[in-house]
């Protein structure tokens, strides 16, 4: 029996939820799309984000804390794109493409092109999500977003990451053509905008190569998606077999990382062939931010020194009367972990069982999608600089999430109990400013 739905049938309650009155995602609930893990278009690109809640009376926006993934891009790495390629390109000499076989040859053939020269670059699209972001974020709080503001915004060295900040920030002016803004990018702050834990790595490493491959072999591709592509059943099975599965549905996920490239993955693939590639790369993201004892525990508390910048950027923020912004942009492989640290929506729950992921809420599109955010946003009484009368509330993906402070409760808190929940929590992890080389 299907562990599913015994689990299902057990009535075990599931530790991942979504936001109070929203339904907890299954593994029937995720779409092709979604099923892209990590490549998933943010949601927000052409429909609006769930409502807010009023802020209770008499509390206004005054400051936001801020980090976000990059926006959507090409793929990293050509081999990826070479070796669907060289694979459709053999099998189309020797006359064994169908008709969607060489559609597809042909759409993977002038991706291949195209992307030469813009390896992991921001695409069209990511541009598009951060300047979403950024006027939504003014719509949302022109009380933080005025002219009287000041926006700090910083970023890894990456390109990607440093263009999605410029278009977040010109989301932001569009709205507000005369906001103070300020900009940087260097290997100063990479120590807490990317750090890299080397222990953690090597744990996840572990996992990755132990738990998970035996987790993934239950969901070993068949190679039945090659019968609508290859028209030589002796052919695909000899001449490819395996080789071409992960590379090849990649890439296509990818495409919705661009307005200009075809979604073929619907008409090459079954549901159940795209999401058994969802579930391997799914237990894959517990290891690399998640809370379990595969790992130690230790994953989440790599980000520690991020969540230290971002309270301690906030309490300075609590003593002026003046709006501000900080906003950090970088990678999915921090907003994951730092996800689970800040416990959002019970996302730093420890989970050990990896049949179990799919129907406990653990979807890795909900944390790290393309341009994921989090947004930490702190309200006070207009007028008051006291630091033990602010609330907060925190956003993850524009939606608003449950703290661990008072769980049942929010999405308001009090940022004195907060601030105190986390700062006890990292106090063993957080090791201050890091030498150049570690990135």
């Amino acid at each position: 029996m299907d562990i599913r739905k015994i689990i299902l049938t057990l009535g075990i309650a599931s530790v991942m939820s979504i936001p109070v009155g929203a339904k907890t995602p299954k593994y029937a609930d995720v779409t092709t799309h979604q099923a892209g893990g990590n490549y998933y278009c943010y949601p927000w690109l052409d429909e609006a984000p769930p409502a807010q809640t009023p802020a209770p009376a008499g509390y206004e926006p005054f400051h936001l804390e801020h980090y976000g993934r990059h926006g959507s891009r090409w793929h990293i790495g050509y081999k990826l794109f070479d070796r669907s390629y060289e694979i459709l390109d053999k099998a189309r000499e020797a006359g064994k493409l169908t008709p969607l076989g060489e559609k597809t040859y042909q759409a993977i053939k002038k991706i291949r092109e195209d992307a030469q020269g813009r390896d992991g670059e921001l695409s069209d699209k990511g541009a598009w999500q951060h300047q979403g972001i950024g006027k939504r974020m003014v719509e949302n709080y022109p009380q933080i977003f005025n002219s009287k503001t000041n926006v700090d915004a910083r970023s890894t060295v990456v390109i990607r990451s440093i263009l999605s900040m410029f278009n977040g920030l010109n989301g932001i002016q569009s709205m507000v053509p005369d906001i103070k803004i300020k900009t940087d990018a260097s290997y100063a702050d990479m120590w807490y905008l990317n750090y890299q834990d080397t222990v953690a790595r090597k744990l996840r490493n572990h996992a990755d190569s132990t738990v998970v491959k035996e987790f993934s072999r239950r969901y070993k591709d068949k190679g039945d998606y090659l019968k609508r592509i290859i028209n030589d059943e002796k052919y695909a099975k000899d001449s490819i077999g395996s080789r071409l599965y992960h590379s090849f549905l990649t890439a296509l996920l990818n495409c919705q990382s661009h307005s200009d490239q075809p979604w073929l993955v619907d008409e090459i693939f079954t549901p159940e062939e795209v999401k058994n590639r969802w579930l391997q790369k799914n237990a894959s993201w517990l290891m690399q931010g998640g809370n379990s004892k595969y790992t130690n525990n230790r994953m989440p508390f790599t980000q520690a020194n991020l969540l230290n910048n971002i309270i301690e950027s906030a309490d300075t923020a609590m003593t002026s009367a003046t709006p501000s912004a900080n906003l950090r942009y970088g990678h999915d492989t921090i907003v994951m972990p730092l996800t689970a640290l800040m416990e959002l929506d019970n996302f730093g729950d420890e989970i050990n069982d990896l049949d179990a992921l799919a129907d406990m809420g653990w979807h890795d599109y909900l944390v790290v999608p393309m341009a994921a955010n989090i947004q930490m946003v702190f309200y006070r009484r207009p007028g008051s600089t006291d630091p033990d009368d602010v609330l907060v509330k925190v956003l993850l993906n524009e939606r608003e999430t449950t703290l661990p402070i008072d769980r049942g409760h929010g999405p308001y808190y009090k940022w004195k109990d907060v601030r105190k929940y986390y700062k006890d929590k990292i106090a063993p992890y957080v090791t201050g400013p890091l030498p150049r080389h570690i990135k």
